[in-house]
């Protein structure tokens, strides 16, 4: 990363990275691209992958605690790139030491009392809060959501996808489903999951098989199926009175849509991001919107929609009936059945 040059504005923000594996790098390259921004120090027990990190991004200091990072460092910006059991208390310690700013690795939290925690300390304290949901920068969702706007389809009436699981890859797809909706609050959900195999993803426990049907405030209705109950077919599905908009079918039709009574399908161009990494985009964002006191488009608020809906789907799977938002429980009923023994 030598010889990058770096215009300094009047707002500089000193950027410490917690994390320096895969995440943290992407993160990183988020902040050599904003010139309000600079990574003084990252954090990371292990040592290999600090030193590595501190090279390939000249940070000027490394350290073994996020801790000590967080007390001899008077940062602005905090980025958390770890697993999810870390977050809560990795946002709170860098609130707790007055950061503007953190900008979290997603899922939010293994529970919901977590996750809610994470945002409540934030807004406490006048500090922006942020969940790398970065598919809402990526060209193709940005696409699916202009058709959408621009009655491609007509009025959207049901959201459709697919994953591995509701918690890791789930987050995103619930996430999107807020996005292609015009951030419509979620009236209820039902869900139900299967425990059978032994799967974890960063640490947590995840489900084999899920099914989660949602009901929005606007009438718009949305199913999520994960896992061995996964659908065939495209990740995303947008139907509308008048069509239907497929994101994700293969590598050669990544966006496609078909108007009502059409014989064929149309493939759109995609739309121009200017940056070729959606995490860089994230980065930008959250910089500009600390810098003119607006909400960034990944703000927490956003993300607890989106995480709520995975916990509401474990919850209607213990009650084994339909959960009403907002979602009144502050454990993982998933977690919980598993420690348990009800599933499994």
């Amino acid at each position: 990363m030598s010889g990058r040059v770096r215009k300094r504005e009047i707002a500089m923000y000193r950027v410490g990275i917690i994390g320096c594996g895969g995440r943290g790098k992407r993160h990183a390259q988020g902040y050599l691209t904003c010139p309000q921004a600079e990574i003084v120090a990252c954090a990371d027990p292990v040592g290999e992958a600090r030193w590595a990190f501190q090279e390939d991004f000249e940070v000027p200091r490394t350290y073994k605690s996020y801790r000590d990072m967080l007390e001899s460092e008077q940062l602005d910006i905090v980025s958390i790139c770890t697993w999810p059991a870390d977050h809560g208390e990795m946002v709170l310690a860098s609130v707790g030491r007055g950061v503007k700013a953190v900008h979290c690795e997603k899922p939010m939290a293994p529970t919901w009392g977590e996750a809610k925690a994470m945002d409540r300390v934030c807004r406490e304290h006048g500090a922006l809060l942020t969940c790398c949901h970065q598919r809402r920068f990526e060209a193709l969702f940005l696409t699916a959501r202009r058709l959408l706007k621009e009655g491609a389809v007509g009025e959207l009436v049901r959201l459709e996808a697919t994953c591995s699981n509701l918690f890791d890859w789930g987050t995103h797809w619930f996430d999107m489903f807020f996005f292609y909706n015009d951030e419509a609050p979620a009236e209820w959900v039902l869900g139900q999951i299967d425990a059978s195999e032994d799967r974890k993803a960063f640490g947590i426990p995840i489900d084999s098989a899920g099914i989660s049907w949602i009901r929005w405030k606007n009438g718009v209705e949305g199913m999520l199926a994960t896992g061995a109950a996964g659908m065939n077919g495209p990740a995303n599905r947008l139907i509308g009175t008048d069509g239907i908009i497929d994101v994700g079918v293969d590598e050669d039709t990544p966006l496609r849509f078909m108007r009502h009574g059409g014989t064929a399908w149309e493939k759109p161009p995609l739309e121009e991001t200017g940056n070729e990494d959606a995490t860089v985009s994230t980065v930008l964002d959250l910089v500009d919107a600390l810098d003119k006191g607006r909400t960034p488009e990944l703000d927490s608020g956003r993300a607890l929609k989106a995480t709520e809906l995975i916990f509401a789907t474990y919850e209607s799977s213990r009650r084994r009936g339909r959960v009403h938002l907002p979602l009144a429980v502050d454990d993982s009923a998933f977690l919980s059945m598993l420690e348990a023994g009800e599933i499994g």
